[in-house]
């Protein structure tokens, strides 16, 4: 993907082209005297012994200046193009000089990091990723867009809170733009159903698996407001009418709580579901008195409770994320600016800073003796990374390019992976 360094035989040592020329001259007498010189051209004035030297120390400056600009230009850059990594000769003082002399070009939609303005610094990278337009099924709407995410779980963590915990038809590592993908995005759907509203959190892509998944009964003659193989949408309100069965007993839902818990392990403005709603169901028996045949009165004889109904636990976040300080230079600093690459801003470096403090305080030869998990994101076995690089033993930055890919295609977010943690003890 990167074009080989093409060598100096085609352009000036220097950089510069400079060119010294020296004309031949003749000595003879001169019309002056003896021990005067003359160049043998006319016009020419005599050139004494001291224009000689500072003609020489012009020449001797333009030679030192042109070396030192050859030297500030020539650099030895990684170039992470498409996930095609190479260290390349290079050329120019900015990044957009580098990708040019490389005959890389960079569109609008693409993501450079550094940007292209950015100097180009020896011995330094420069991640690109090119941008294509992609077609994907999101919430069973069909959307055309431009994308620099190059696999289904990079799509999933460019969509923001809308892709954390998605369900998608293929897994989170398999590539973009070979087979169709299908994304069911989490949303919360308002089911209105036996006088109660109930806020269902789901990943289902219909309303009639909404309804499956958490388990509400639909009878014979009840009717939903919307058709059961409608997608489910996001703020969505479903009604559903209990139909007459002519019988006096009835199963109802039985609504569940909801808990609120603040932490200070989350950042602001994050929340996450520790513990999904799920609605309880009764079976109430009802003795019924009509007048003229419409119903007058209605009185409980007796309710079972076929299933208890499970609260929902959120976790709402209180950290300030600006609080957060990182060292410049430091594996930490790599792993923010890696994350950001990825599209996961601070408050995404807040969870990923709590997760590998706890796993390895960030540090690459962090070896857990009873398990043998390595590295910077405990890798089990550490062996694993090697998929990132062969230096992956003593190099951070190829623990950290493994450890982030690994989240995104296991758990779509840092945040996601640091609930796991808090919730299981492991991630």
């Amino acid at each position: 993907m990167v074009s080989p360094d093409p060598g100096l035989s085609s352009r000036s040592r220097f950089g510069y082209g400079l060119v010294l020329v020296r004309r031949s001259r003749t000595r003879r007498a001169s019309p002056g005297g003896p021990g005067v010189v003359t160049t043998g051209r006319k016009g020419l004035a005599p050139l004494g012994k001291g224009r000689r030297h500072v003609l020489h120390g012009v020449v001797l400056l333009a030679l030192v200046a042109s070396t030192f600009a050859y030297t500030d230009a020539h650099k030895s850059v990684t170039i992470d193009y498409d996930g095609t990594v190479k260290t390349v000769t290079a050329y120019g003082s900015t990044v957009e000089d580098v990708l040019g002399y490389h005959r890389i070009a960079v569109r609008p939609d693409d993501l450079v990091q550094p940007g292209l303005s950015s100097a180009a610094v020896d011995g330094g990278e420069v991640v690109v990723r090119s941008s294509r337009a992609v077609t994907v099924e999101i919430d069973g709407q069909e959307l055309t867009f431009p994308t620099t995410a190059h696999t289904v779980g990079e799509l999933l963590a460019a969509l923001g809170p809308r892709g954390d915990g998605a369900l998608a038809s293929a897994s989170r590592s398999s590539p973009l733009g070979r087979d169709p993908v299908r994304v069911s995005t989490l949303k919360t759907v308002q089911v209105v159903v036996d006088g109660s509203v109930v806020p269902l959190r789901t990943t289902e892509a219909t309303v009639r698996g909404l309804l499956e998944d958490v388990g509400i009964t639909l009878g014979p003659d009840d009717r939903t407001s919307v058709p059961l193989g409608a997608a489910a949408v996001d703020g969505m309100v479903v009604m559903i009418s209990r139909g007459d069965t002519g019988s006096d007993t009835v199963t109802e839902v039985i609504p569940f709580k909801t808990q609120r818990i603040e932490s200070a392990d989350l950042p602001q403005g994050y929340e996450i579901v520790r513990t999904a709603g799920v609605p309880g169901e009764s079976v109430t028996t009802y003795s019924v008195r009509t007048l003229a045949g419409a119903e007058v009165e209605r009185t409980v004889l007796s309710r079972k409770v076929t299933r208890e109904p499970v609260d929902e636990v959120v976790v709402v976040g209180t950290m300030d994320v600006s609080q957060v300080d990182v060292d410049p230079g430091s594996a930490r600093a790599i792993g923010k600016a890696l994350a950001a690459e990825r599209g996961w801003g601070d408050d995404q470096f807040v969870c990923l800073d709590k997760l590998w403090t706890k796993e390895s305080n960030w540090r690459w030869n962090a070896e857990n003796p009873s398990s043998g998990a390595y590295g910077i994101p405990q890798s089990l076995p550490g062996s694993k990374m090697a998929t990132a690089g062969a230096d992956w033993q003593t190099n951070p930055t190829t623990q950290i390019q493994w450890g982030l890919g690994y989240i995104a295609g296991r758990y779509g977010t840092p945040c996601n992976a640091w609930n796991h943690s808090m919730e299981k003890g492991w991630y």
